[in-house]
């Protein structure tokens, strides 16, 4: 399938490695975004969203629009939650161009070193894409049965990794797509593992690679016990360095003249892996699909955070916040309008 075109940084417009450019929103713009404002900050944590911290808007590179809300401001850094699976994502794209690693050949987990062990079969390409056929629960309300609680809070949080590919296969490898956080933990100690291990140099590694390339000063991931990056969860960032994260991508994997990612790694977030018909996003590989209307592609997380690239108008948003389970859907819904006005408007 062909992939929408991303747009190059405007001539004359600088990366905001140092500093985000500004420019002030077209009439029509501010008008049209008014309501989505008001939504956001003016109804108080009990409308439909729930808390929203922050909200940034950047159209061609430069930032047009940043709200905060809830007591937070600029300097605050907020969770990443599950949007650190695509700055995992990146991070894996990274190893395999450093050591023309086959994502479609098996992993060689230690879990499955056994030659009639199932899981051998699993590849990097089917952690990326949730197909992994593992079992894992992705629950998050306490007192159900929950993996993902159970690793990140429970018996796994000491090395996460480890208790995700100890659990065994619900379907056989790249059959079945199933959301599943504990595998982002496993392609994230193949990349330790790459580096050398321990948390000193996989963190040493994404502030060369990723975090001090694109002037992301604020950048706290998380690392368990065993030294891995708990990439399915925790990277705390401020909003704008999200924003300088998710520019990265909408601009192929290029950063003032520099290329950090292969641009075909880039198109290998945003192509879709096959799901289930009821499923109400696309999902590529780490990245989901959709969520701002055809060719968008979005890094999200838990409790409303989100950073959407939309290429045809070359915008992105981040928004930061806590908006409950039950208002998830309203916050859906709320984000495809938004980003509708911003590609038309």
């Amino acid at each position: 399938m062909s992939l929408p075109v991303l747009p190059a940084q405007p001539p004359g417009t600088p990366y905001p490695t140092d500093g985000w450019p500004r420019a002030e929103p077209p009439a029509a713009l501010t008008s049209a975004l008014q309501p989505f404002l008001e939504t956001a900050f003016e109804h108080g944590v009990e409308g439909e969203l729930g808390e929203t911290h922050a909200l940034l808007i950047v159209r061609e590179g430069k930032l047009i629009i940043e709200r905060y809300g809830c007591g937070y401001g600029p300097a605050d850094t907020r969770p990443s939650w599950s949007m650190a699976k695509s700055m995992t994502h990146a991070l894996a794209g990274m190893m395999v161009a450093d050591t023309g690693f086959d994502i479609h050949a098996p992993l060689r987990a230690q879990e499955w070193s056994a030659a009639d062990d199932p899981r051998s079969a699993i590849t990097l390409d089917h952690l990326m894409r949730m197909s992994s056929g593992l079992t894992f629960i992705e629950e998050y309300q306490a007192g159900h049965p929950s993996h993902v609680l159970e690793m990140l809070y429970g018996a796994g949080k000491a090395d996460t990794a480890a208790y995700a590919a100890s659990l065994p296969l619900l379907h056989a490898p790249g059959t079945v797509w199933s959301y599943a956080s504990g595998t982002t933990n496993i392609i994230s100690r193949r990349i330790s593992e790459h580096v050398g291990g321990g948390r000193e140099a996989c963190g040493r590694f994404m502030t060369d690679r990723l975090f001090a390339p694109l002037g992301m000063t604020s950048a706290v991931p998380k690392f368990d016990a065993a030294g891995v990056f708990i990439g399915s969860s925790y990277c705390f960032c401020t909003p704008q360095d999200f924003a300088r994260f998710g520019l990265l991508y909408l601009r192929g994997g290029l950063w003032d003249g520099r290329r950090l990612l292969p641009a075909s790694w880039v198109d290998y977030a945003r192509t879709p892996t096959p799901q289930p018909p009821e499923a109400a996003l696309g999902y590529g590989a780490h990245w989901w699909l959709s969520l701002g209307g055809p060719g968008s592609f979005s890094a999200n997380g838990f409790e409303g955070q989100f950073i959407v690239c939309l290429p045809e108008s070359d915008t992105l948003i981040v928004r930061s916040g806590r908006t409950p389970l039950a208002n998830r859907e309203a916050l859906a819904s709320w984000m495809k309008a938004l980003s509708g006005t911003l590609t038309t408007v």
